[in-house]
């Protein structure tokens, strides 16, 4: 692979098209232009040549960001000679692994992934990567969900809600919706997603996973329309349940010996609570 490294200004780094994970100017933004002020850019980006001048970033948007704010005028660069595909793949492994990531951002990472993947596949000639994939549908989607760390039908998951509307999208990375009817609603039809919109503003609720698979099934058969939405809508929701048990034998080593079951409970539960509302605050910013 043809390679160097250089400092580059960081006007000539143009940002990778479609690129899906977001820049926040949040606290994890803050301790990044610290540490540039204090110690420099530890870390190189990564970006290919432009046919029109300049550099394509691959890996480093907040880096980059990061320096725009330090008021650094440069970044150091490794600049890798290589196609579109490879570039791809590279700059959603180097974001997957961040903390924080919305569904929207990884639904359209895996699939930005997945069609890289095919399409390499779909040059070479027994359409064979060296480790052995056949990169049809199924194999491909077993390399991306294998280098995630996470199954085939998760990535299944996350690509179907690049089906849904903007606003429901929004709606899933806000928490409104939870992923299990997220999928289920993406398979509505574009007309009745938007009709679910206006049903979700007008009762000022989200469809739990049993109402989302009726109107799933209702539009499948062609009888999903403001009536029977509404109808279901309005119906209170059931609250799910589900027989969770943990094994003690692998809990157990986290808790002191005194440490009866139920104040093991308890602290679970605590503990739960505070990444909960973590995690609400760190998507509010």
């Amino acid at each position: 692979m043809n390679e160097t490294i250089k400092d580059i200004p960081l006007g000539e780094l143009h940002p990778f098209p479609d690129h899906p994970f977001g820049v926040r100017d949040d606290e994890a933004m803050e301790q990044t232009v610290e540490s540039i002020r204090e110690y420099g850019v530890l870390v190189p980006a990564i970006a290919r040549p432009r046919e029109d001048g300049g550099y394509e970033l691959i890996a480093g948007h907040r880096r980059k960001h990061a320096c725009e704010i330090a008021g650094l005028q440069t970044i150091p660069v490794i600049v890798r000679d290589i196609d579109r595909n490879t570039a791809t793949i590279i700059m959603v492994d180097s974001n997957l692994q961040r903390e924080n990531i919305l569904p929207s951002e990884r639904a359209k990472a895996y699939k930005m992934k997945l069609e890289a993947i095919k399409r390499q596949g779909a040059r070479q000639d027994l359409t064979c990567t060296q480790d052995g994939y056949k990169l049809d549908g199924t194999k491909s989607i077993t390399k991306v969900a294998d280098e995630a760390g996470v199954s085939r039908e998760n990535v299944r998951r996350y690509i179907r809600l690049n089906e849904l509307e903007p606003q429901l999208m929004q709606m899933v990375d806000e928490g409104k919706i939870g992923m299990t009817p997220a999928v289920e609603i993406s398979y509505l039809k574009p007309e009745e997603q938007k009709l679910l919109i206006e049903t979700i503003d007008s009762e000022q609720a989200t469809p739990s996973f049993s109402q989302a698979q009726r109107m799933k099934r209702l539009s499948q058969e062609g009888k999903l329309n403001d009536d029977a939405m509404l109808g279901i809508m309005m119906e209170q929701k059931k609250p799910e349940t589900w027989d969770l048990k943990l094994p003690m034998d692998k809990i157990r080593k986290y808790f002191p010996r005194s440490y009866t079951p139920q104040r093991m409970e308890e602290t679970i539960i605590k503990l739960l609570d505070m990444w909960m509302k973590k995690r609400q605050r760190d998507q509010q910013r």
